[in-house]
């Protein structure tokens, strides 16, 4: 019997008993969840999408849509820098990147994020090319954006037929998350439903039970079921729709609709437009003398609106937004305060002291929650990212903790209700207003399938 060779085997066997020892060691060190994730990286997708051309360099490329021209250019541009921001501190650090324990600050799986701006013009028809190029030529790995719903649930749709995921911008409409949910998009902002739900016991307590509404809507999905929504729950605290005018996007002139609502014999107007024509709305409302005989209530509004229309105008007007720059270091909304703070001072830095508004909060955290669901999916394979935003995990961001509904993909999330301040209260040019409630997100939140929600398959 030849002992060398059995010593050899005897030492290789110890070597390679301690190298598996210092593996298990170095793994339990890394934790559970980086095992799965590299797991995870470890398996072989088929294509789907544009997955994984569009991840097979050092970069992955986001498509952004945005309102850059249009009625809703404003708001357009604001998203704009909330993902510029989100994008800059993913791949550099900084922001709510060291909040989030899956965020590195040094990209996403490795990945330098790159991104390609296109102009909607506040319209389906150029975002959709936008997008579609986005897609086809610059293999975009996700999509996001624009400011309109209509021009969101076009993009959604477009998304789940290239199977690419899309995080929608600013889209209030009923319809986004109901009958024209995709199980390729995901929103974050506040339904109609939502909005209206949570606005209600506000308007009740404030302005009391026996008020007569008049509306004024933009004629389309938004418009039409933010209608829907407050008319349900404005008459469920005893108040009275007297009428309701449709206007279409882009009007610039309302005096036919706002002699109508002048002679209604209402004491409430609800202004449900939106943007450039909210601020046109409003505007020519006040030259009609309609504030001297009625309250107005906008039950989202819109991020520029105020700036659009002045201090003294949206003094005492109740509403909605996304979130509310306010709410940074607010102690009566312990939740979402020191989050908020951080977002609105690493904002105020980058833009040079200009506050950001609702739409770039909606373009920064839905861009963190899709890195970070990319991240805990070790992979950009689109259905295990959809998967991985599916399955009830919160993520801690400027609203506190929050998370999307697999059954129709709406967040989960709280919805601030405001109150124009007069302006003498006003701490700054910026502070246009209190917040009045926050009314948690499984409160507000619609009955799953209330809209005629079915999502398509993943793929």
């Amino acid at each position: 019997m030849d002992t060398r060779n059995g010593t050899k085997e005897s030492a290789l066997s110890r070597n390679l008993f301690l190298k598996g020892t210092a593996a298990a060691a170095a793994t339990a060190t890394v934790g559970f969840p980086a095992i799965v994730r590299a797991a995870k990286s470890a398996k072989s997708y088929p294509a789907l999408g544009t997955f994984p051309a569009g991840v097979s360099g050092d970069t992955a490329m986001i498509g952004i849509i945005s309102d850059l021209t249009g009625s809703y250019s404003a708001d357009g541009e604001d998203l704009v820098k909330g993902y510029k921001l989100a994008i800059k501190h993913l791949n550099g650090g900084g922001g709510l990147v060291s909040k989030v324990p899956t965020l590195s600050g040094k990209g996403v799986l490795g990945k330098r994020l790159v991104y390609k701006i296109g102009d909607s013009e506040t319209k389906a028809n150029p975002a959709v090319q936008a997008a579609t190029e986005f897609i086809e030529r610059d293999k975009a790995i996700m999509i996001c954006g624009d400011t309109s719903s209509a021009v969101v649930i076009a993009l959604a749709k477009l998304a789940q037929r290239e199977k690419v995921v899309f995080l929608s911008g600013a889209s209030g409409s009923n319809d986004t998350t109901g009958k024209d949910c995709q199980r390729y998009g995901f929103r974050s902002q506040p339904s109609a439903y939502m909005d209206a739900k949570a606005l209600a016991p506000v308007l009740k307590k404030e302005l009391g039970t026996k008020r007569r509404a008049v509306y004024l809507v933009p004629d389309y999905t938004y418009g039409t079921t933010l209608y829907d929504s407050m008319k349900e729950f404005t008459e469920k605290i005893g108040w009275t729709t007297v009428n309701h005018y449709l206007a279409p996007v882009g009007t610039t002139d309302y005096s036919s609709y706002l002699l109508n609502i002048a002679n209604s014999g209402a004491d409430v107007f609800v202004n449900i437009e939106f943007g450039n024509d909210a601020v046109a709305s409003t505007k020519q409302a006040a030259q009609f003398g309609i504030f001297k005989t009625m309250q107005m209530i906008v039950p989202n509004i819109s991020s520029y609106m105020p700036d659009g229309v002045g201090a003294e105008i949206m003094a005492g007007v109740y509403g909605t937004q996304d979130w509310y720059w306010g709410l940074a270091g607010n102690k009566a909304y312990p939740e979402a305060a020191a989050n908020s703070k951080i977002f609105l001072d690493a904002f105020l830095k980058e833009y040079h002291g200009i506050y950001p508004r609702w739409t770039a909060h909606i373009a920064y955290d839905q861009t963190l929650t899709w890195a970070d669901a990319v991240e805990r999916a070790g992979t950009f394979y689109p259905p295990e990212v959809i998967k991985t935003l599916e399955s009830g995990h919160k993520i801690d961001l400027c609203l506190g903790p929050v998370a999307y509904r697999a059954g129709d993909h709406q967040q989960i999330r709280p919805v601030p209700v405001l109150k124009g301040k007069k302006p003498s209260a006003m701490a700054n040019k910026d502070d246009y207003f209190e917040i009045v409630g926050m009314v948690p997100g499984a409160e507000a939140v619609p009955p799953l399938g209330l809209f005629g929600c079915h999502l398509p398959g993943y793929t």
